[in-house]
């Protein structure tokens, strides 16, 4: 096993377990462990775990993001709801505009059933997605690969996505809160998702339950900026009236699906 895939590896469990020990670490890959210890130093100086006595904790700061292939696996579930519900909102020979998140991998998932769909994106996990699907038109923004995101970037794709207009923009987030809004852990991610809002007639948030009260780092628009949220569980009552005021539809899975990601 290469160094990297074990450590994904161990942010997975860090996802899940939210801490690890090293002497199991150890006997779970058969490595020595000073080659653990190594492996959480790594993590650490990349601020994705905290290291402690004996092993590590996960750095749940809403500003620091984690590699793709560890994040899509966080709350499959709810992205899975997300998804059956997006599916439900997209008509066929629509223009829809989707980002680099896991959720959108999840949402061209479920929409493989519609006919004559035109998808935009700056997700190269969506781009080989669909690359089996026929009848529609797949588009790429172009631009800068992000390394460890899957993800298109900077001026370029900024470029592309300017010389498009759409039907739908489907975006997710790192963050969502009644003060500062939609945000993201990146400004690069931030840039081209802003222009994507731009592009689109209605403009659709798709964000599970633990995006809900917190704030990464940079911001990509106000609340006021999105015409729809679709999430997995049911907001808050406080979320729920201000949707209300404001007119924000607000789509919802179910009040609780039992899953620990949301408790």
């Amino acid at each position: 096993m290469l160094a990297a895939e074990r450590r994904n590896m161990i942010l997975e469990k860090l996802q899940d377990e939210k801490k690890v020990v090293v002497s199991e670490l150890s006997g779970l890959f058969g490595v020595s462990e000073e080659t653990i210890r190594r492996d959480l130093d790594k993590l650490d100086k990349e601020g994705l775990a905290v290291k402690s006595y004996g092993g590590a904790i996960l750095n749940e700061n809403a500003s620091i993001d984690m590699p793709f292939n560890v994040r899509k696996k966080r709350n499959m579930k709810g992205k899975q709801i997300i998804a059956q519900l997006v599916e439900k909102l997209v008509g066929e020979g629509e223009h829809i505009i989707l980002d680099p998140s896991t959720t959108a991998v999840a949402i061209v998932k479920a929409l493989k059933n519609r006919k004559r769909l035109t998808v935009i994106t700056n997700s190269i996990e969506v781009l080989v997605e669909l690359s089996d699907v026929s009848g529609w038109d797949v588009i790429s923004t172009g631009g800068t690969l992000k390394e460890n995101y899957l993800a298109l970037v900077g001026p370029k794709a900024v470029e592309g996505i300017n010389s498009f207009n759409v039907d739908k923009a489907i975006l997710s987030c790192k963050g969502i809160d009644l003060a500062k809004g939609i945000t993201d852990a990146n400004e690069m991610f931030s840039q081209v998702k802003q222009t994507m809002l731009k592009s689109a007639k209605q403009r659709i948030l798709a964000a599970d339950c633990t995006k809900f009260n917190n704030v990464a780092f940079s911001h990509i628009c106000g609340l006021t900026d999105i015409d729809m949220i679709v999430t997995d569980v049911r907001p808050s009552a406080e979320w729920m009236a201000y949707f209300a005021e404001k007119g924000i539809k607000c789509v919802y899975g179910e009040e609780n699906h039992g899953n620990s990601f949301c408790q």
